[in-house]
Order: C-alpha cells, then sequence, then structure tokens
C-alpha cells in the first residue's frame, strides 16, 4: 500500500479537476482513500514518471521531459515528486 503525505494529498485536492470532470474528494482522508483505491503512485522524478508510463504499456507517443508532465495524469507536488493517477 502506498503511504502519501500531506504534501501529496494536498497537491490532489488543489488539482483533482485537472483530470476528474467533478472534485472527487473534499479533503485529506477522502484524498487518500481515492488514492488508496485506483492505486495512484507517486516517484521521485521525471525519468520515473516516463518509466511508469512505458511500464504500463502507454502511448507517449514519444513525449520527453516537460511534454509528459502535461498529462491530465501527471501531478507536480512542487517538491521533485510526482503524483500519477489513473482516472
Amino acid at each position: 500500500m502506498h503511504e502519501f503525505d500531506d504534501a501529496v494529498l494536498e497537491c490532489f485536492l488543489k488539482n483533482q479537476l485537472q483530470l476528474f470532470p467533478e472534485r472527487v474528494a473534499e479533503n485529506l482522508e477522502a484524498a487518500e482513500s481515492f488514492l488508496e483505491e485506483c492505486m495512484a503512485v507517486v516517484v521521485d522524478s521525471i525519468e520515473e514518471v516516463i518509466e511508469f508510463f512505458e511500464e504500463e504499456g502507454l502511448d507517449i507517443d514519444g513525449a520527453i521531459g516537460d511534454e509528459i508532465l502535461e498529462a491530465a495524469e501527471v501531478f507536480d507536488i512542487g517538491d521533485g515528486r510526482y503524483l500519477i493517477v489513473e482516472g
């Protein structure tokens, strides 16, 4: 099971509408439950984001570096880490 710290949860709460048409969580507990349910992942670098998409077999159309961060599933936590949520 993944451990989501407050920085991750707050990032998701603040930015969840980039991926979902409406809010799926209203507080930290709901955010944590939701992220656990959909098997969200926290990675430590852009390279790990790319690796994740490749391992999942997702077509990233040769997107590199910052381009991959524009994907709706990728949330920039702001401390060098990224949250990946599969909608």
